[in-house]
């Protein structure tokens, strides 16, 4: 009889035990993050920006962007009550390009991530647990993009390919999988080394076993907690880019207004709230995610724990 098993767990199946295990585990986890202040402070911050990013349309409607419409508005207004941001050099207000930009920047930012994050696990999964030949190459293709500037990298494909969002996340997703593929490859070494895979070997596992029930769950933690931290250097590069004039000029994101603002020369003219607000945005954005990044790391590295 199994004595590492409650009775009630012997009376389930093996896929119910396992699927109960992850929610326990999952609760653990969420109970050591509530604990976390700057975490959950983070999180909270970031939930608001998200729900005002999804409620864009009802909260400042399209029609306040219509520049056709606004023939009798101030430029470059400065705020106040009845301007609590601003306005842009074409009357638009501030306060409702922040509001449409927050979808872009959180799109692009966690859609390059995501990809950034499977490009970067499923190599350095690969590179690690394949020997020979094909993790030297591996290995190598790892460093040439590390060696590589990804902004560089990223300007270059933004460039090539026809300007838009898609062409950002893609840009942006290409680029940035290195450094999380290598530190893959790493945690893939040390959960290589661990007896249980000897014995999966022993019993006749193959690679897909070992990589899909063994090296994928090992990894997993890390991956959360450098997705997170990712984010943030997303949404960077994507207002970098739509700084460059690299982004679709008729979509609204942060680094747009800040491309704009740099147009009409705000920061020398005066006109600084149109500099701030997009800037200050960006900053707290990618600060929530980095605190939230460094909690989650917290949680899954014990041994960055301070007690």
């Amino acid at each position: 009889m199994n004595t590492l098993t409650t009775p009630a767990e012997r009376e389930r199946s093996p896929r119910q035990i396992v699927w109960a295990r992850r929610r326990g585990a999952l609760a653990n986890f969420w109970r050591e993050f509530r604990q976390h202040r700057a975490g959950m402070l983070g999180l909270i911050f970031l939930i608001a920006v998200a729900l005002i990013a999804i409620f864009a349309p009802v909260i400042a409607p399209a029609h306040l962007l219509d520049v056709t419409k606004l023939v009798d508005q101030d430029r470059f207004a400065p705020p106040s009550l009845e301007h609590p941001l601003g306005t842009d050099h074409q009357g638009r207000e501030l306060w409702v390009r922040m509001v449409w930009g927050a979808r872009v920047s959180l799109l692009v930012g966690i859609s390059a991530t995501a990809m950034s994050m499977v490009i970067g696990t499923l190599v350095g999964i690969a590179a690690g647990h394949f020997t020979g030949l094909t993790g030297s190459l591996l290995m190598r293709l790892i460093d040439f993009f590390l060696v590589l500037p990804s902004l560089i990298l990223a300007i270059v494909l933004s460039s090539v390919l026809s300007r838009g969002v898609l062409t950002i996340i893609i840009a942006i997703g290409l680029t940035s999988w290195a450094g999380t593929a290598r530190v893959v490859r790493s945690q893939t070494l040390t959960v290589e080394s661990r007896d249980y895979i000897d014995r999966s070997r022993a019993l006749g596992a193959g690679h897909w076993h070992i990589i899909m029930k063994h090296l994928l769950p090992g990894v997993l933690p890390l991956v959360l907690a450098n997705t997170t931290l990712t984010v943030g250097s997303a949404i960077i590069s994507e207002s970098t880019l739509a700084f460059l004039g690299l982004g679709d000029p008729t979509v609204q994101s942060w680094g747009a207004i800040l491309k704009n603002s740099m147009d009409v020369s705000a920061a020398t003219s005066g006109y600084w709230w149109y500099v701030l607000a997009p800037g200050v945005a960006i900053v707290l954005v990618v600060l929530a995610f980095t605190l939230m990044g460094r909690a989650v790391e917290n949680i899954v590295n014990p041994t960055l724990r301070s007690r």
